[in-house]
């Protein structure tokens, strides 16, 4: 199953372009308009460096998280000695790669709802964000990133559902890394590119045919899950 999450959590990074721009697009002009000017040397060096600090922070946030959802998915386990609540969380993590495939298809919308159940999260860590407002080095940058991985994100919270299902520190964190990764050309992207590459995730053929990728996954995780169970 690892396979299809994978798979599947970059899918969704990748097509969740649209979303990506209209959650982080705006802090992503802002981080950018925060990079100092470069005193000597390559301009586009100096910016690339900050900006890649900026999304590594993101992707270890990301992996992180997965890795801790994972492993702690797998220690309850081996703690209650349960062998079918993994089973039970697949099967939910399968509903959610087939909301998050409607989503991205543009057939149904309930994904987005779901950012509302983090945004006491971020309301506890939006006076840590404000120290690095002023941003001076990569190393500030990153811990930028790494704080900007914690905004509440409807595609996020569905993704790491499959990273809890996976039993695994290492799979959870996998999943949600493959996740970061998909989302990198819409984020990394800027100008003429980045209206491109929205313009192209927008076509109603690759939303639908993308979207319907994710529902295949998802029932096919629901459906192995299910006879797991039986």
């Amino acid at each position: 199953m690892i396979e299809y999450n994978i798979t599947g959590a970059f899918l969704v990074g990748l097509m969740g372009a649209a979303h990506c721009f209209g959650m982080c697009g705006g802090l992503v002009g802002a981080f950018s308009a925060q990079i100092p000017q470069a005193k000597t040397g390559n301009l586009l060096a100096h910016q690339l460096r900050f900006l890649l600090s900026y999304h590594l922070g993101r992707l270890l946030s990301y992996t992180v998280a997965g890795a801790l959802v994972g492993g702690s998915a797998a220690m309850l386990g081996h703690l209650f000695e349960v062998d079918s609540y993994l089973l039970v969380l697949r099967m939910v993590a399968g509903l959610m790669m087939i909301a998050t495939g409607l989503y991205i298809a543009k057939l149904w919308g309930a994904i987005v709802h779901i950012e509302r159940m983090g945004k006491w999260l971020w309301l506890a860590l939006k006076p840590v964000a404000q120290r690095f407002v002023s941003i001076q080095r990569p190393t500030q940058a990153l811990m930028a990133g790494m704080i900007w991985g914690w905004l509440p994100c409807g595609l996020v919270y569905s993704t790491l559902t499959w990273a809890v299902a996976s039993g695994s520190m290492y799979q959870g964190g996998c999943i949600m890394l493959a996740f970061g990764l998909g989302t990198l050309p819409a984020l990394l992207t800027a100008g003429v590119a980045a209206k491109q590459l929205a313009n192209w995730v927008q076509q109603k053929t690759i939303r639908l045919m993308s979207g319907l990728l994710l529902v295949a996954f998802g029932s096919h995780t629901l459906y192995i899950a299910a006879a797991q169970l039986n």
